[in-house]
């Protein structure tokens, strides 16, 4: 396995992004959008032991605002998912990508599910681990809790990640989905040309949605879905429970003839 990181240009902002080469000779390519308030690092070793497990070669990056990537220009508005979305599209085509199995955590599901239903001809599948489709109001007094937390240590924890822009990267986050605007949104909709195989996981006590937004998302899409609730798993299932994770993915792609029949789902 070797791990390489570069920088990729797109629309004038530098995203940091890592490439994780298992030696696989299948040109679809495995690629991880993190959460929220994600960095590469705070994957862990998540990644690479999922591109063993699944025997693809694996993208992880970072979006704007975080981690080593540039800072966001202007603020967010309620279709951000969207545009991030097509800056995905973008950063696949400079990185050469023809075909995609998009594994997502929360915010990045929703765009991993956004970008399949825009751009379904180049997506094999999606993960969606913990994606929000609605908005919730289990959603809003979630992310009303992290702010209590970020003002009682989770800042310098991600600081460790985020750096300077740790600031502008969690407001971006937190006042945009607790902003009026964002009422009423829902994308369920828009999936309907979603048409990859999509496995839908999510821990059962997500404190940012109820158990039932898995069968929002089944129900949505366009193509054959299936959903997983983690028993006693919150909202970051691939570091409460990795290996299942890991596993499960795995024996899914396998499935639908994206993953290798011979590489072991074992971590």
């Amino acid at each position: 396995m070797e791990v390489h990181d570069r920088f990729i240009t797109v629309r004038g902002t530098r995203h940091h992004v890592r490439e994780i080469d298992v030696a696989s000779d299948r040109g679809t390519r495995l690629v991880l959008l993190h959460e929220g308030l994600g960095s590469i690092p705070q994957w862990r070793s998540f990644p690479a032991r999922l591109a063993d497990a699944a025997g693809l070669n694996t993208i992880v990056y970072e979006r704007r605002n975080h981690g080593a990537s540039d800072p966001l220009p202007g603020r967010r508005g309620p279709r951000y998912h969207a545009e991030e979305a097509e800056i995905y599209e973008e950063l696949l085509d400079e990185l050469g990508i023809d075909r995609v199995v998009s594994y997502g955590h929360s915010d990045g599901a929703t765009i991993a599910l956004l970008h399949a239903a825009i751009h379904p001809s180049r997506v094999a599948a999606v993960v969606s681990e913990a994606g929000h489709v609605i908005a919730e109001d289990i959603a809003r007094r979630g992310i009303e809790h992290a702010r209590e937390r970020y003002r009682a240590g989770l800042k310098q924890a991600l600081e460790r990640h985020h750096g300077a822009q740790t600031d502008a990267m969690f407001h971006a986050w937190a006042d945009t989905w607790l902003d009026p605007m964002f009422d009423g949104w829902d994308i369920t909709e828009e999936l309907a040309t979603v048409t990859s195989p999509v496995l839908a996981l999510q821990g059962e006590h997500d404190e940012y949605a109820v158990a039932e937004h898995v069968d929002w998302i089944a129900k949505a899409v366009g193509g054959p879905a299936t959903t997983w609730i983690l028993d006693n798993i919150a909202h970051a299932p691939h570091r409460e429970a990795g290996d299942a994770v890991i596993a499960r993915v795995a024996e899914f792609l396998q499935e639908y003839g994206v993953a290798s029949s011979e590489c072991s789902p074992e971590t």
